[in-house]
């Protein structure tokens, strides 16, 4: 028996925190993972998280947990693969530690990641930013607090991890005011401020004084907002704003729908893809093609360059009477005459078979043919008349004998 508390406490301070030196964000990401995990195993198997057995830990505990994950909690695709792939990085690192479960951990690792559609990027138009910015109340420390982090947030375009963890001295505005940001990735980037941001900021820090280590959105209590914190910010001065802007109503406003604004403001004026994923602190410009896809305005530009094709509408018509009346014959169908030929209906048009053409099953029953004229019997080649042929087991009556 080997218990999962062990190998799972070693994959996270030797290895992640360790060997890897991931983020503080990514271990927190697969933690996250791991607590829902243990949460849905202690549920199904009624074992306690820490007496759990990886030999337990199979492929259907796991698809089990992922379809739970869409299911019961409602997330998408892309966060049942992230939570796969959490999963996935343990029983990678736990093969070489349990070779005797290497059984266990291939059927794990082989589970596929779900594929999902990519929708277009949520950006707000010049109008929409104009009255989110003047959402908040300036008359309130709250309201100038988020009145300058969303200004700051619409205009460089940062995340909200980066905005969050800005400090006092991150900000110069003097001047060329900028502001420098650690972001993700282990990155540093320094962006440009426009005037009025700057103003904006400059006229904060005098309001909010303190040392240059101290964070520069801070709460009432002086320390640093959560990510929830301004997910509920943004939400309710968008529902304000959408007051006065009713499109707003019809869009999903998450705090990283602020980058793709700025990205989509670069883009508008005419700043190439490569700037772009620069300013945005992507890791290659191919990052930049979801803003281009979803600009409307480069697509309208290079309509405008083309020519319409000159093609004419109309009607088709039959260029003969004949061609005309074979392609009526389709459109027109004669009531079916079989359980209506009783009640008054000539039982002759019991067919459709287009305009003026009828089925004569009264007269060929009287022994006629369908132009009323009478049936005349089949002749031999040699010219003698067929007899009718007689039912088996029937024998001839005086008159069919020669």
């Amino acid at each position: 028996m080997t218990l999962l508390a062990p190998t799972l406490e070693a994959f996270f301070t030797q290895h992640m925190a360790g060997q890897r030196q991931a983020s503080p964000r990514t271990i927190g990401s697969y933690r996250d993972t791991w607590r829902l995990f243990l949460g849905y195993a202690l549920e199904k198997t009624g074992t306690a998280p820490a007496a759990i057995d990886i030999a337990a830990v199979d492929a259907g505990l796991v698809s089990g947990f992922l379809a739970h994950l869409e299911a019961s909690r409602g997330n998408t695709a892309r966060t049942r693969n992230a939570r796969l792939a959490a999963i996935r990085s343990f029983f990678k690192f736990a093969a070489l530690r349990h070779p005797e479960h290497a059984g266990t951990i291939a059927r794990v690792l082989a589970i596929p990641a779900k594929k999902h559609g990519r929708t277009s990027v949520s950006y707000l138009t010049a109008g929409e930013s104009a009255a989110l910015l003047a959402a908040p109340g300036t008359g309130t420390w709250h309201g100038r607090r988020d009145h300058a982090f969303l200004a700051l947030a619409a205009q460089t375009g940062l995340r909200s991890s980066e905005l969050t963890g800005l400090t006092r001295g991150d900000v110069q505005t003097g001047t060329g005011p900028t502001v420098r940001c650690h972001g993700k990735g282990r990155k540093d980037r320094v962006t440009p401020l426009t005037a009025n941001v700057a103003a904006v900021i400059r006229s904060w820090l005098r309001e909010q004084p303190g040392d240059p280590g101290d964070p520069l959105f801070p709460t009432r209590t002086g320390r640093r907002l959560s990510s929830d914190a301004v997910q509920d910010l943004v939400e309710r001065h968008v529902a304000t704003a959408a007051a006065g802007c009713p499109s707003l109503r019809d869009k999903h406003v998450s705090p990283h729908t602020l980058r793709h604004t700025a990205a989509m403001a670069l883009l508008h004026a005419g700043v190439d893809p490569v700037t772009i994923a620069l300013w945005m602190g992507h890791e290659s410009p191919r990052s930049t093609q979801p803003y281009i896809h979803a600009d409307l305005k480069l697509k309208e530009k290079a309509l405008a360059r083309t020519s319409s094709p000159k093609t004419k509408t109309g009607r088709y018509r039959p260029p003969d009477k004949l061609l005309a009346f074979l392609e009526g014959l389709g459109l027109c169908r004669l009531p079916d005459t079989r359980e209506h030929g009783r009640q008054g209906i000539p039982g002759d048009r019991r067919h459709n078979r287009g305009p003026g053409i009828t089925s004569g099953a009264g007269a060929l029953r009287a022994g006629r043919d369908r132009g009323g004229e009478p049936r005349r019997r089949s002749l031999r080649p040699g010219g003698a008349a067929l007899r009718p042929r007689r039912r088996a087991g029937r024998r001839p009556g005086p008159s069919a004998r020669p």
